[in-house]
């Protein structure tokens, strides 16, 4: 197994690298279930964010990204029930990706709350507005 830090998950995503994206897509294709590639939460949230701050990714093309990511039979992602259950609920509310895995990832570690600054968080993902 071969962890992937997200410049890589970005530069195949993207393909707008003309040196690093070649690369990061070979070493996809090399993928497969026997020797798969591991992703992180914490590099799936961080690829998330660097595809809307960046590249104005919108919602719906990182909810496809994600999807493709969960459904390739040569990664592996951490703790993909949770990682299913945020991206479902992100397609239904107002709340970030990210936001909705937190709190999923919180709640399945045993916490009684997430507890949040944001509003569409504490509306859409089942946090608790700190006041």
């Amino acid at each position: 197994m071969t962890g992937l830090d997200t410049n890589i998950i970005v530069r195949f995503i993207m393909q707008d690298d003309s040196i690093q994206s070649p690369i990061a897509t070979r070493l996809f294709e090399s993928f497969s279930p026997d020797a798969p590639a591991y992703i992180s939460a914490i590099a799936l949230i961080e690829t998330v964010w660097v595809l809307r701050s960046t590249y104005d990714a919108n919602r719906e093309h990182i909810q496809r990204v994600l999807d493709i990511l969960l459904r390739s039979r040569g990664v592996m992602v951490e703790r993909s029930d949770l990682v299913w259950m945020a991206l479902r609920a992100s397609s239904e509310g107002s709340a970030d990706f990210g936001d909705y895995l937190i709190e999923q990832l919180g709640a399945a570690a045993g916490c009684d709350c997430t507890v949040t600054f944001d509003r569409d968080a504490s509306k859409s993902a089942r946090m608790k507005l700190l006041r």
